[in-house]
């Protein structure tokens, strides 16, 4: 099973709907799809920063633009499969299809250490993976990176949040950045034919 967390960036990407068609094409049986917030979230900060509510109503709120770019990408390409918990997604997965998570268990009542802006949908799918013994897990990211890098700096490089390295801690699988362009990069990993740069 694989974890692909697309960034939020891609939702106005005119690359957005061949991703998904890759991941339906080659990911099914294997991929659940987590997307990122994008100009949803950035939404909900600019909110923030004009209201100043508190971060648990913020962080509901870009839980739920992760949800929305899921809706969108839904309606981009309806072979992907709708998934809220583990066992539907690992139901889609069972059925032969790619499943696409609605991230609603991230909802919170009450604030808690992970409730802030230093927990994005990187470290959210990357939790994801971590709780189904993901095999691997792929971001796909719209700004250029460093393929010498590693994950600390793309995190210091605030390509990844700061809450992912210490997520990524001892984790059995491995973890690939990779950027927008590489579609082909991709469809070689899904077919066993390119060895991944691990981060």
């Amino acid at each position: 099973m694989w974890v692909v967390k697309i960034g939020g960036s891609l939702n106005s990407d005119p690359l957005l709907p061949e991703w998904l068609d890759l991941l339906v094409q080659l990911g099914g049986g294997r991929v659940t799809l987590v997307c990122g917030g994008g100009a949803f979230a950035d939404e909900v900060r600019r909110a923030q920063a004009r209201w100043r509510f508190d971060d648990l109503a913020a962080h509901n709120m870009a839980v739920l633009a992760m949800a929305q770019s899921a809706y969108m990408a839904w309606g981009l390409n309806p072979k992907l499969q709708l998934a809220t918990s583990e066992a539907e997604i690992r139901k889609v997965l069972h059925g032969g299809h790619t499943a696409l998570w609605l991230p609603n268990d991230w909802l919170r009542t009450q604030a808690d250490p992970d409730a802030n802006w230093d927990n994005s949908g990187d470290s959210i799918a990357l939790d994801l993976a971590r709780s189904l013994n993901a095999e691997r897990m792929v971001v796909v990211k719209s700004c250029a990176i460093e393929p010498t890098a590693g994950l600390p700096g793309l995190v210091e490089a605030g390509i990844l949040d700061r809450r992912f390295i210490g997520l990524a801690q001892g984790v059995a699988f491995p973890i690939d950045v990779i950027q927008r362009a590489e579609l082909a990069r991709m469809r070689g990993l899904l077919l066993g034919q390119t060895r991944a740069n691990v981060s």
